[in-house]
């Protein structure tokens, strides 16, 4: 008897890398991430080949000798750090944005990098903002060089949909073995020129106790994890949020039906001030599930004569 055991089971951690400066750091992180997981990597580069889209390019494309030299460089760099590590590159083509959000369908996580040509802009570049919306997996969006120590961020909902959000959350604090924050937002006050009995916003006892339900299910499951409860105003996310990315090793938030969340966090780091010491940010997929490390695979697969 033995254990059989399908590639597709093994959900790998997907890097996408473009010839941004960084990409050697999005490479390391991804790494760390697949270790963590106790995964293969998959190293991608998007190649535009003959795609005539609404990107512009400000210098010559890419040939396709340049975009396989690329991978083999991210490849050796990847194995040189963990040579146990399985490591695999695929070439694509076409509009990466696209490309990326269907390779996430048969990925543990992707991990993608920041814009590095547009710093005055409040965002993460069209590629990490379109998988922030799009994506079928998480997908870790790297920033800047990861804080060594520190908690896990939560930018919780405090909605019973967000339950995916918050177990991820869990999970990365207890791999990481540190302490989870979850930050809440609280709705706006009373209205004063409200007319009486009519409904009011939630107080911030209330959040708190909104919070502390979403919550309570994953405590049973992750009893080691401390979790510190934090409710914000509205006014004061943003402000939050940059103090939580520089003293933080990870952010976690839901992409959610509208991507609010989303737009909040890339709306607060997306600045230039906010390159450095930054945490990576995890965006979830509302609903999202884990799938099985190799192990739970092996554990699982069928068994063959």
């Amino acid at each position: 008897m033995h254990t059989v055991v399908s590639h597709s089971q093994q959900f790998p951690v997907v890097v996408g890398i473009d010839r941004a400066r960084e990409h050697p750091t999005v490479v390391d992180l991804g790494v760390a991430e697949a270790i963590r997981r106790d995964a293969p990597l998959v190293i991608v580069h998007v190649w535009p080949s003959r795609y005539s889209g609404s990107a512009q390019h400000r210098s010559p494309l890419p040939t396709e000798a340049d975009s396989r030299h690329l991978l083999e460089l991210a490849a050796r760099r990847a194995v040189h750090q963990e040579p146990r590590l399985r490591v695999t590159t695929e070439l694509l083509s076409g509009r990466a944005s696209a490309v990326l959000a269907k390779r996430s369908a048969t990925a543990r996580l992707l991990v993608v990098g920041h814009r590095d040509d547009a710093p005055a802009q409040p965002s993460w570049g069209s590629t990490a903002t379109y998988l922030a919306h799009q994506s079928a997996c998480p997908v870790l969006v790297h920033r800047g060089t990861t804080p060594p120590h520190g908690p896990v961020v939560l930018a919780a909902s405090g909605d019973q949909r967000s339950t995916s959000t918050v177990a991820c959350a869990y999970e990365e604090a207890a791999r990481y073995r540190a302490n989870l924050v979850a930050l809440h937002m609280e709705s706006p006050g009373p209205d004063p020129a409200a007319p009486a009995g009519a409904g009011q916003p939630p107080d911030r006892a209330q959040a708190d106790r909104h919070l502390a339900e979403a919550l309570a299910g994953w405590a049973w499951t992750y009893p080691d994890v401390v979790v510190e409860r934090l409710i914000v105003q509205e006014i004061d996310v943003g402000y939050t949020l940059q103090r939580a990315a520089r003293r933080s090793r990870l952010l976690v938030a839901g992409m959610g039906r509208t991507g609010r969340f989303a737009e909040l966090v890339y709306g607060s780091l997306g600045s230039s001030g906010m390159r450095g010491t930054v945490c990576p940010v995890l965006l979830v997929p509302l609903g999202w599930q884990a799938r099985p490390t190799r192990e739970q695979a092996l554990t699982t697969g069928k068994q063959a004569p």
